[in-house]
């Protein structure tokens, strides 16, 4: 079995995958490879109802909102995995203090993650 590394057309974070893992996720999200963070916040958003024409436009839709950062990739996937997180726990009212609290040190431990 050959491991290929791949980078998400999102996040642009880069994972190392079998071809045949990398096939099906295209095949998945209209021939873009997405990393798993990725394709969960863009199936988190279609099974939500808020796109129109579905998979497609979710993509389209979740690559805009990582195009929209020129910060490191692992501050934006964490950043995102934070408000996605917070959203499924219906905890939109957080203080800022313990919400900036909690970024920062995702952020840091994505980021140790994403050097090694």
């Amino acid at each position: 079995m050959e491991i290929e590394s791949v980078q998400c057309e999102c996040c642009e974070l880069k994972e190392d995958c079998t071809q045949e893992y990398i096939s099906e996720v295209k095949a998945k999200f209209d021939g873009k490879w997405l990393c798993g963070l990725c394709s969960e916040a863009v199936r988190d958003e279609v099974s939500r109802g808020k796109t129109q024409s579905g998979m497609e436009e979710a993509v389209r839709a979740h690559m805009s909102f990582c195009g929209k950062f020129n910060s490191n990739p692992a501050v934006r996937v964490a950043d995102g995995m934070r408000q996605m997180l917070r959203r499924r726990s219906g905890d939109l009212s957080s203080s800022k203090s313990s919400s900036k609290k909690y970024s920062r040190s995702a952020t840091t431990k994505l980021y140790q993650l994403s050097k090694k």
